[in-house]
């Protein structure tokens, strides 16, 4: 598993997340080699919890947003010949030790684009979250034209081929849409979208979450719906989420997030 985490890296943005990079950044260096940490103009010391690691650090002057942070180790990583890049939280929620299980799914399919699937409970998640989380879910699978559990999870490995062939625009103001875009873009490329069952960790630390549910999820929504008014809402898309949301995936052995290989279709 090292050899094979060697060709890897992973890209962990970061904005004042002070209180846990460093334990973070740590713990994913355990499990690859190849660790980025951009440090998106943080103004409590996020920088200064990073020294003495033997890890790759960006840092912005200004704040971009998750997007910029996420691109510019994107492009970091693609120029010292990354066949993947692994996104994970600086907060604490995503285990640096599940790292593992998306190099695992990787191996015989090294171009599919994995997205970790968080369980799902209500009684830990707001109202607000939840059903945020979950409209985005809808809108998000019917542009991408195929059925994609937890699409507001940043836990993900992105392939070099998809990176290499996509082109995104960047912005303070795009930081939670770009991970909703990118996966319409890939599955719009043709690149195929698996999913990886992973576990959630509270978030730690006293710093307030940056994502705030009905904002963001009423931007990433006109996004999506732009999209599919672009492509005459798209209704092939839409039947095919609703067929594979009701199909018999259970009667095939395998759940809906255990398929590491779903086909993306135009």
């Amino acid at each position: 598993m090292r050899d094979l985490a060697r060709s890897y890296w992973v890209v962990i943005p970061a904005y004042n997340e002070a209180e846990t990079v460093r334990d973070v950044a740590m713990r994913a260096r355990q499990q690859c080699p190849n660790v980025i940490v951009v440090d998106d103009g943080s103004t409590d010391g996020t920088a200064r919890a990073l020294a003495g690691l033997d890890i790759t650090q960006i840092h912005h002057e200004e704040n971009r947003g998750k997007a910029g942070s996420l691109q510019r180790g994107f492009e970091h990583a693609l120029a010292h010949g990354a066949l993947g890049i692994i996104t994970l939280d600086a907060d604490g929620q995503h285990a640096p030790e599940e790292i593992p299980i998306f190099l695992t799914a990787s191996v015989n399919a090294p171009d599919v684009f994995l997205v970790g699937i968080r369980p799902r409970d209500k009684r830990k998640t707001s109202f607000w979250r939840y059903g945020a989380n979950r409209v985005a879910d809808f809108w998000i699978s019917w542009a991408a034209g195929q059925l994609i559990d937890d699409t507001q999870s940043g836990f993900r490995l992105y392939p070099a081929t998809l990176l290499r062939n996509i082109d995104l625009a960047e912005g303070k103001e795009r930081s939670f849409v770009f991970e909703s875009e990118v996966l319409i873009e890939a599955s719009h490329l043709g690149t195929s979208i698996g999913m990886v069952t992973v576990g959630v960790a509270p978030r730690r630390g006293s710093r307030p979450s940056h994502f705030r549910p009905v904002y963001d999820i009423a931007k990433i929504t006109f996004m999506v719906a732009a999209r599919l008014l672009a492509r005459g809402m798209y209704p092939a898309g839409l039947y095919r989420v609703v067929r594979e949301w009701i199909g018999p995936s259970s009667a095939e052995g395998l759940s809906r997030t255990d398929k590491l290989a779903k086909s993306s279709r135009k």
